[in-house]
C-alpha cells in the first residue's frame, strides 16, 4: 500500500516549510544550473536579489501553498536568462530552498527570463504541493 496522509497534516508539513526559513526570506534568481542541493555552494550568476515579504506564503490549502504577496523587483541586479533559484533565510546564512526558474511549468514562475540591468520583473507563480495525497 501507498503511504497517504490526511490534507490536515500535509497542509501542516507545508506551513512549516514557511516557520522554519521564517519572515522576510531572501531570494535569489540565477543564471545556470541549479547546486546539487541547498547544502552546495552557489552557481551562476545572480540576476536578482528580493527581500520577500514578511508573510510571503499563503497559509496551506488542499495540500498546496502559494505565494503571497508581490514578488516583485524594480531593478535585475544583471543581464542573462534565469535558470534557478535559491531561497535563504532572512539573515542570508542558510540557503533552505532551490528549484528551477521561468516563464511556463518551472517551480518559479517570472514575468519574462531574460533578464537586463535595471529591468523591473514580476514572479506570477509559485506553488508548494506536498505529495502522499
Amino acid at each position: 500500500m501507498t503511504l497517504q496522509l490526511s490534507e490536515a497534516v500535509r497542509n501542516a508539513r507545508l506551513d512549516q516549510i514557511e516557520a522554519t526559513i521564517g519572515t522576510t526570506p531572501i531570494l535569489r534568481i540565477r543564471t545556470g544550473a541549479a547546486p546539487v542541493n541547498c547544502a552546495a555552494a552557489d552557481t551562476g550568476t545572480v540576476l536578482a536579489t528580493l527581500n520577500l515579504p514578511s508573510d510571503w506564503m499563503a497559509a496551506a490549502s488542499g495540500g498546496s501553498k502559494a505565494l503571497s504577496g508581490t514578488w516583485q523587483d524594480a531593478s535585475a541586479d544583471a543581464d542573462g536568462t534565469a535558470d534557478h533559484f535559491r531561497i535563504y533565510d532572512s539573515g542570508d546564512t542558510t540557503c533552505h530552498m532551490q528549484g528551477t526558474v521561468g516563464t511556463g511549468s518551472e517551480d518559479l514562475v517570472v514575468d519574462n527570463d531574460v533578464f537586463a540591468t535595471g529591468q523591473q520583473f514580476t514572479i506570477t507563480a509559485f506553488t508548494l504541493t506536498d505529495a502522499n495525497a
